[in-house]
């Protein structure tokens, strides 16, 4: 199918679920957040299997082709996975700045990274369970971890990094024997962190995935638009992504205006292309997220394009988040009857 369509991962979170405005005016959370859930931790697990539920099915009924669980169960993209492990301190919070250069509490590396158990297996297999297209699960990058982390304990951030991929690889390769049929590394801070990402971030990348077979993607992004506002024109870190071990690439175009001439630099790499603004709640015709799908065109064949999202969308109301994915829906059938004729 040319021009699949698919979410980066998140959709917006019930309010009977999780309080969108506590989680709205505060940094998206590195150590655990238990005071965002409404819900009482006796009925916890059972509410966010029902809004799993939702989010599939809020996703099928918007046509798209790629699901995913909506990551209703996380409070953030990365701290489900970042606190499950072993050679963490959640108790004794470190500290790390985020993206935006404000301080925030993050994991406190206290000994070798280890993962004790699988994390995200059985959300995936609940995912499985209730749709019969084709699934993806995200799992947060070793890179961003690393920088997402205060290391007391490795000899750099770098060899911190290395020791989150142990434990990354270990996990993508569960997801994939447990039924995934893509699996995406969320790594914004190759964007937010260029020169570290320069000297290693590849490596560290291609670690984590090393003897994986599946569909692999990884996700680049500029940050939540709900929070970080001001989108540079360009990416600090991309056709470097042409060494890196990945099937996919997912970038953002549509509220940036992004260059995506950029693209011809990743060739070989199918490329999910951000074309939903989530700046703003106000739903696109489906024409004005076409165009920005033919913006990529001249530089990525039809058949290597993914038609997403920006970053997430768990910020958004719901009703504007279902509009947008519709939108985005017809716009793939108008590509696909466009080139098809």
């Amino acid at each position: 199918m040319l021009f699949p369509t698919s979410l980066v991962g998140s959709y917006p979170q019930p309010d009977w679920l999780i309080d969108r405005g506590k989680l709205a005016g505060r940094f998206p959370p590195r150590v655990r957040a238990a005071e965002l859930w409404r819900v009482a931790p006796d009925n916890l697990a059972e509410a966010q299997d029902d809004a799993a539920l939702l989010a599939i099915r809020a996703q099928e009924d918007a046509g798209l082709d790629i699901i995913t669980d909506g990551e209703v169960r996380r409070e953030s993209y990365s701290n489900a996975f970042a606190t499950a492990l072993d050679g963490v301190d959640i108790d004794k919070p470190g500290t790390a700045l985020d993206r935006s250069g404000h301080p925030n509490p993050v994991p406190r590396i206290t000994g070798e990274i280890r993962r004790r158990h699988s994390v995200n297996v059985a959300d995936l297999r609940f995912l499985r369970a209730h749709t019969d297209r084709t699934i993806k699960v995200t799992v947060p990058g070793p890179f961003t971890m690393a920088e997402q982390a205060q290391n007391d304990h490795y000899p750099s951030k770098q060899a911190a990094a290395f020791g989150y991929a142990e434990a990354v690889n270990a996990e993508v390769a569960d997801l994939f024997a447990a039924g995934a049929d893509i699996v995406q590394l969320d790594e914004p801070y190759l964007q937010a962190r260029p020169e570290a990402a320069k000297q290693y971030g590849v490596k560290v990348l291609n670690a984590a995935l090393e003897g994986i077979t599946g569909t692999t993607a990884v996700h680049l992004c500029f940050g939540y638009a709900a929070i970080i506002h001001e989108r540079p024109s360009g990416y600090s870190f991309l056709p470097e992504l042409a060494d890196a071990n990945v099937d996919q690439v997912s970038i953002e175009t549509a509220q940036s205006g992004l260059d995506c001439a950029v693209l011809a630099e990743l060739p070989g790499k199918t490329i999910i292309l951000g074309v939903l603004n989530l700046g703003d709640p106000t739903v696109e015709t489906a024409e004005v997220v076409a165009d920005r799908a033919r913006r990529a065109l001249p530089y990525v064949p039809a058949e290597r394009l993914v038609l997403a999202p920006d970053c997430g969308m768990k910020y958004l109301p719901r009703e504007s988040a279902f509009g947008k994915l519709a939108a985005m829906s017809q716009a793939a059938r108008a590509l696909r009857a466009e080139l098809a004729s």
